[in-house]
């Protein structure tokens, strides 16, 4: 049974639920009295569980819905396409919230095969600037048309991965001035950028635990020399719910830990309800699995949904060491709270 009423339905419910009890209980006779008393229980009892029968016929929710889909993911359900990268649709409080946009195609497809209409998108977040989450750029801008994109300035900086001397080119795959010609509005800042008074991005995240830290392999290119990236631009999106926390991240280049601690700090929510996305662990030791699990339990997570770069043996160790609140999230996966 899902809770379809938010706090303050559940406040009025309460107050006025003893309200009645006590009039009808206490201090009135007669039938009336009864039926005056029994209807306060009645209120009392569905604010306690927070679950009223009477909306379900006509849909109601008083409870802020959450809806997020997975467009992009490396592996996929049925009839989905899969493809190296992330993309995540975010359905709340109002707002169409894309979240990445993949390699290349995925995104599109999947969106037409669910049937999601990428031109209800009323922002992009990107997570960081590598092109596995910005390379469905120029499809998404054709479906959406004019949108607002919501990342750090660092995400046009150019990037490469592998040795210092044999590296490849993994930075966005277009021009700035293409992508605006169709639609694009850079909002380029380093701080949060609260998208309502519940959704905001995390901005710059602090390196904070003594075991998380940027892969070595990631570089960027100044003048003529390439120089490690801080994946500064690597950024997470925070949702406050009145279960706690749901925060999604691209690959959590800075850290899980990192991430869920910045968004507590930003949000002054402690609880978290749900992660999902990548979460950066391929090249992990087995003590950063530890320590990373041991902060996830520590944390309180409800549940972890991990993607992309977490990586297979990451996974099998969290779904090991996490049980039931752990799962896959790929292509396809929805998620409702």
């Amino acid at each position: 049974m899902r809770r379809n009423m938010g706090d303050m339905d559940r406040a009025v419910r309460f107050t006025i639920g003893i309200v009645m009890m006590g009039i009808g209980f206490g201090a009135m006779d007669g039938g009336g009295a009864i039926a005056v008393g029994i209807i306060g229980a009645i209120l009392f009892a569905t604010s306690m569980i927070g679950w009223c029968p009477l909306y379900i016929p006509f849909r109601i929710r008083s409870k802020m819905g959450i809806n997020i889909t997975t467009l992009t993911e490396n592996t996929a359900n049925f009839g989905f396409l899969a493809e190296w990268g992330l993309s995540i649709f975010v359905q709340v409080d109002g707002a169409n919230i894309l979240f990445d946009t993949g390699l290349g195609i995925s995104a599109v497809h999947n969106a037409h095969f669910l049937g999601v209409d990428l031109s209800s998108v009323d922002r992009i977040v990107l997570s960081h600037g590598h092109s596995d989450h910005t390379g469905g750029l120029r499809e998404i801008l054709r479906e959406t048309g004019k949108v607002e994109v919501i990342a750090h300035p660092d995400v046009w900086k150019p990037k490469y991965a592998g040795s210092v001397d044999a590296n490849r080119f993994i930075g966005i795959p277009f021009q700035r001035e293409e992508l605006e010609s169709l639609g694009a509005s850079f909002n380029l800042t380093s701080d949060a950028v609260w998208i309502s008074d519940k959704i905001v991005t995390t901005g710059e995240i602090p390196m904070l635990t003594d075991y998380e830290e940027i892969d070595p392999i990631l570089w960027v290119r100044e003048d003529d020399h390439m120089v490690p990236d801080p994946l500064a631009d690597d950024l997470a999106l925070a949702i406050k719910t009145e279960e706690g926390l749901v925060v999604i991240l691209g690959c959590g280049h800075r850290g899980v830990i990192n991430t869920l601690i910045h968004a507590r700090n930003l949000t002054q929510e402690n609880r978290i309800n749900t992660v999902i996305g990548g979460i950066h662990l391929f090249y992990a030791s087995e003590e950063r699995l530890v320590r990373t699990a041991a902060d996830l339990k520590e944390m309180g997570i409800g549940r972890l949904g991990v993607s992309h770069c977490t990586g297979f043996h990451a996974s099998a160790w969290l779904a090991q060491e996490l049980g039931e609140m752990f799962f896959l999230n790929n292509a396809g996966t929805r998620v409702s709270l």
